[in-house]
């Protein structure tokens, strides 16, 4: 017995060590499998890591994957989720062109934790090792305080980077000798906060410090691009306006209370120097009114005149429409003409001669379609004259083609109601669910600005493409688009959106897939739950409010108008305070939570007062219900189109067309419009934004007075009661 149990426990010591390898080789296996088969999921997957694959798979990319590069796009996603830096460790980055990112963001969080050394060495780090990236231009601005030649070097590599302009404001460092800050803000971003300061001390500045004449023209010129045309005459003192400054300073005065001098200086300009490109610009600006003085236009140069397409307009319209045709002719592709033919196309059916506005709207299609607003536009009212003259069968295929290409927005609507397929504008009817918005590339021409975005590094793209771009060069409309997507992405919406708008006016030939990007650009979804809860309360869709938000103060909350109006509804303070019940503030107003109730509260009493009528009630938002209740009210056999068309605001009739386009736009979520029907089929390029081209300047204009807005001047909308 005692044999066998010694026995029995000699086996056990040896069997022991045996079990245990079973069990760790087991283990190794289960483990081996497991690896093998997430790499094998992995692979059968084949996905593109974009910000679009949910959190989950991300996971399982940084986990399994066999490439070490997919492990590491998929940790710099995920750490634009949710900050956990240290994902990003131990990756082994190499010289792979994401670590001087990784390198930055290391340098920065050592900054932002106090650990000077760190922070230090590690900028030092990303400067050995990636000199010419981008991200080095953070590198030389915080090491160039020990180190001047940095700040040298950043200047000339990187002028547009942040960093640089970060440098030349003083934003927290020594200003640069010899008004060097000053003149790179002019020639690079005049519009940055501190620059006017700056520029003006250079103009005073005396003696050795004085600025040469080169640098004066280029600090006068910034001086009047800011509105300071005045100080900007001062800083030439004897010398005279380069064509560009004197550009710059008679646009500054036409725009900011002095037409006289304004129009004096632009036309001594152009008699001057009738052949210089500015000269060319100058006669557009004395063209814009919509009854120009001719006077003005008869001291033109004779030579410039003939060169001008906008003169050549302003003298059609000054003859009633007498030489349209040979205007239309002789320049199809020029944007005055473009808003040529539309003025007289909506004076011929304001007066009902339906023939002409047929004969207009069907000119010169054989150089293919208006920018996408305008050729929806151009669709809708070429529609429509054809049914005024009684050919119903083509007025409807007209309109099926607007309705087959385009994307929900004004026109598109408008189409649609003539054909009996739309529903009635409800401005209190429940948002209908929408899916969630894909992410799209940004198809850069600079493949570090794509792969940046592609990773969800927004701010190191954004300051990627400032650092790559050439200023002096306009970039081709491709790269605007990418501008504004990634201007939007950073949380710039006032210029993001105006370059979006002000591209969509003006591209006359995107693909489909541009066009598509482009219409969906424009809708972003901001302050959900501000949005949603005022909504709720006051009985309104949460379209609608998204709709004058944008069009309004582009989502800007810190924006307040000439005329006094705050914040992304852009609410005079008397109204706000009325909405209120207690007295308001500017502050307050601000508040984007605070401006969405008290906007909304006063849409949903517009809306009671005109019986949730749609059209009345969004242009009293902007021209004040005491206005609207003045003009000639729609009956039951009016046109509500025609209603809108005739509203004597210029500036209202153009903010009740776009509001309603943005609401429909964002109704219309994702929907494509990049089908086979219209692949290939040049004449159906267009897009959404049925806005006007004669209506972006957004002060209000008296009735009478006839002035033409400038279709390039944007400014906050008002409300005016």
């Amino acid at each position: 017995m005692e044999h066998q149990n010694a026995t029995s426990s000699k086996l056990g010591v040896q069997e022991r060590p045996r079990i245990g390898t079973l069990l760790l080789l087991s283990v190794a296996c289960l483990s081996g499998l497991t690896a093998w088969g997430g790499q094998q999921l992995l692979k059968r997957q084949q996905q593109r890591l974009t910000p679009q694959i949910s959190q989950t798979k991300l996971w399982q990319h940084y986990r399994w994957a066999i490439d070490p590069q997919t492990r590491r796009e998929a940790a710099l996603l995920m750490v634009a989720r949710d900050g956990a830096q240290e994902l990003l460790h131990g990756q082994g980055w190499g010289r792979n062109p994401m670590a001087a990112v990784v390198l930055e963001r290391a340098a920065l969080t050592a900054a932002t934790q106090g650990k000077t050394s760190k922070a230090a060495q590690t900028w030092q780090l990303l400067l050995d090792r990636f000199p010419e990236a981008p991200g080095s231009a953070w590198a030389r601005l915080a090491l160039g305080n020990n180190n001047p030649i940095l700040h040298g070097q950043l200047l000339q590599q990187h002028p547009a980077h942040p960093a640089a302009l970060t440098m030349a404001a003083g934003d927290g460092y020594e200003a640069l000798e010899n008004h060097r800050g000053a003149l790179h803000l002019a020639r690079w971003d005049a519009n940055r906060a501190g620059a006017l300061e700056l520029m003006l001390e250079a103009c005073q500045a005396k003696g050795a410090q004085a600025p040469q004449p080169e640098q004066r023209q280029t600090l006068a010129q910034a001086l009047a691009k800011r509105g300071h045309a005045d100080t900007a005459l001062t800083c030439l003192q004897e010398l005279d306006a380069a064509p560009e400054t004197q550009l710059a300073i008679g646009r500054s005065r036409l725009l900011n209370g002095d037409p006289d001098t304004g129009t004096a200086q632009l036309l001594t300009l152009a008699q001057t120097h009738p052949n210089h490109p500015a000269s060319l610009e100058a006669a557009r600006i004395l063209s814009e009114p919509l009854y120009p003085d001719p006077g003005v236009l008869d001291r033109l140069p004779a030579a410039l005149e003939e060169r001008s397409a906008a003169v050549t307009a302003a003298r059609v319209r000054l003859a009633d429409g007498d030489g349209a045709d040979t205007a239309l002719s002789r320049w199809p592709n020029d944007p005055d003409i473009w808003q040529l033919q539309w003025d007289l196309a909506r004076e011929a059916f304001l007066a009902g001669d339906w023939n002409r506005v047929r004969e207009l709207l069907q000119r010169n299609q054989e150089d293919g379609p208006l920018p996408p607003p305008l050729e929806a536009r151009r669709l809708f009212w070429l529609g429509r004259s054809y049914q005024e003259l009684g050919d119903v069968a083509e007025a409807k295929r007209t309109w099926r083609r607007l309705i087959r290409v385009f994307p929900g927005g004004y026109y598109r609507w408008r189409a649609m109601e003539q054909l009996g397929l739309a529903e009635p504008l409800d401005l209190r009817s429940p948002d209908p669910q929408q899916e969630s918005p894909t992410w799209q590339p940004l198809n850069s021409h600079h493949s570090l600005v794509n792969e940046l975005w592609r990773l969800s590094q927004v701010h190191a793209a954004w300051e990627a493409w400032q650092a790559l771009r050439d200023p002096a060069i306009p970039p081709p409309p491709e790269e605007r688009l990418v501008e504004g997507r990634l201007r939007l992405a950073v949380g710039d919406t006032w210029m993001g959106l105006d370059q979006l708008w002000r591209l969509s006016l003006r591209w006359r030939d995107p693909s489909c897939q541009q066009r598509s990007l482009l219409h969906r650009s424009q809708f972003p979804r901001l302050f959900e739950a501000e949005i949603k809860t005022a909504a709720k309360q006051e009985s309104l869709q949460a379209n609608l409010l998204r709709a004058i938000a944008k069009q309004e103060s582009r989502f800007a909350p810190g924006v307040v108008s000439p005329a006094g109006a705050v914040g992304v509804m852009q609410l005079l303070p008397s109204t706000a305070t009325e909405m209120a019940g207690i007295p308001t503030s500017t502050p307050m107003l601000k508040d984007p939570a605070n401006n969405f109730k008290l906007g909304a509260r006063y849409l949903n009493q517009l809306l009671e007062q005109w019986e949730n009528d749609p059209f009345r009630s969004i242009a009293s938002y902007n021209a004040g219900p005491g206005a609207v209740a003045a003009w000639t009210q729609p009956t039951d056999a009016d046109d509500d189109a025609l209603w809108v068309e005739r509203i004597p605001y210029p500036e209202t009739r153009f903010y009740a067309k776009k509001v309603l386009d943005n609401l429909l736009g964002y109704l219309g979520g994702n929907q494509s419009f990049c089908g086979e029907a219209d692949a290939g089929v040049r004449q159906q390029r267009a897009g959404d934004d049925a806005s006007d081209h004669d209506q972006t300047h957004q002060n209000q204009a008296d009735p009478s007075s006839g002035q033409h807005p400038d279709p390039n001047e944007i400014k906050p909308g008002q409300q005016q009661g």
